[in-house]
């Protein structure tokens, strides 16, 4: 299964609010460790997907155009 940043957001912003919500230190910590995590591959995959987008971009300018 292919993850989404939309779909890897929604996680983040759920860990989120269940982090607001707790009431236990170590249930709160958990939460926000989640949050990081989620937000880090989110991060990530953005990352990712812009680099792979420029170097389309990049073969397309170079490429040789037909005649």
């Amino acid at each position: 299964m292919a993850l989404s940043y939309e779909f890897l957001i929604e996680r983040a912003d759920q860990a989120a609010t269940e982090a607001s919500g707790a009431k236990l230190d170590n249930v709160r910590d958990r939460a926000l460790r989640s949050e990081k995590a989620w937000r880090a591959m989110a991060d990530q995959l953005r990352e990712v997907t812009e680099g792979r987008e420029r170097s389309r971009l990049e073969r397309l300018a170079t490429s040789p155009s037909p005649a």
